[in-house]
């Protein structure tokens, strides 16, 4: 399956970016290096272009593509979670970068190719793992997890109201055979919303698909380490662009890139500080990027989409 992928807030994440023709840059995410192939351009033979995406096959398509390109930059490509971000780095004997982009969306070619089961209008196994190197899959969840961990991890990841009925009528529905395929549990989570609801918002398997893939990859607990390893090894000046595309995700960033800014614990009656935290970063965009009209025109996905960018002190 040919792996295309349209890049979401492009011309924002290079513009913030900064990108210097001689400087040093990781996209944590490569994907289908939509946002590398126009970094790549702006780099002259000085450069280093460093890739890491933890799926095998966008990574070798997309290290493919960059080197049609025809640059001199150096480009370094590891099959790996960003959460390694740093000791990618390390490994290659680079220790300072000069601006670092991940973006944290599931890309269209895994939600296109059916048998990867992320996505609930196709039928497909019930896995969900960006990297197939791992163990559990989505099926290892619903089947084997006890009806209070399934309804965690529904509610808190998912924020679906619904979420104990939705884990009730799984541990009912297994009971009497395993469920294997994402239209299986769509069907579970139909019958399990009130028909009301289902005809009011989006698809209503939509925040248990989300919620089941965050539990699988850990995306959500790796997050908040690989900002602060991201923000410990840029240069002076360089910066760090991350998009979003769910508000959990979104509010670690904001969060964490807050405590970067403001990282004083003192109470706001001492003279001076003395907790001895010293800022970061600073913000580059105070509010989140957004997709313009036009783009949400040409890409419905974009629609959720919220770029933050610091810039290190």
């Amino acid at each position: 399956m040919e792996f295309n992928h349209k890049p979401v807030l492009l011309d924002e994440c290079i513009e913030n970016l900064d990108i210097k023709p001689d400087g040093i840059y990781v996209d944590g995410t490569l994907g289908g290096a939509g946002h590398s192939k126009e970094i790549y351009k702006k780099l002259n033979k000085n450069g280093i272009f460093i890739g890491i995406d933890q799926d095998a096959f966008a990574l070798k398509t997309s290290g493919d593509r960059l080197r049609q390109i025809g640059g001199q930059a150096k480009i370094i490509l590891a099959n790996t979670n960003f959460k390694n971000i740093k000791s990618v780095c390390i490994e290659n004997e680079i220790h300072r970068v000069d601006g670092i982009l991940m973006d944290l969306g599931v890309s269209s070619h895994q939600l296109d190719e059916a048998e990867r089961g992320f996505s609930y209008q196709k039928d497909a196994p019930l896995d969900m793992r960006m990297d197939r190197r791992i163990e559990l899959t989505a099926e290892t969840i619903v089947n084997e997890y006890s009806e209070e961990e399934i309804k965690k991890i529904i509610r808190d990841y998912g924020e679906e109201k619904w979420s104990a009925r939705i884990a009730a009528f799984i541990v009912r529905e297994r009971s009497t055979k395993r469920i294997s395929t994402t239209y299986d549990l769509v069907e579970i989570i139909k019958a399990a919303i009130p028909s009301a609801a289902r005809r009011e918002g989006p698809h209503p398997a939509k925040r248990t698909f989300q919620a089941l893939r965050i539990a699988v990859n850990n995306e959500l607990g790796i997050l908040k380490q690989a900002i602060d390893d991201s923000v410990s090894i840029l240069n002076p000046g360089g910066r760090l662009c991350i998009i979003t595309f769910h508000s959990l995700e979104d509010r670690i960033v904001k969060n964490e890139f807050q405590q970067k800014v403001q990282p004083c614990t003192c109470p706001h009656s001492f003279p001076v500080c003395i907790c001895g935290n010293k800022k970061e970063v600073e913000h580059v965009t105070r509010k989140p990027i957004i997709p313009s009209d036009r783009e949400l025109e040409e890409n419905p996905r974009a629609r959720s989409a919220k770029l933050r960018v610091v810039k290190k002190i």
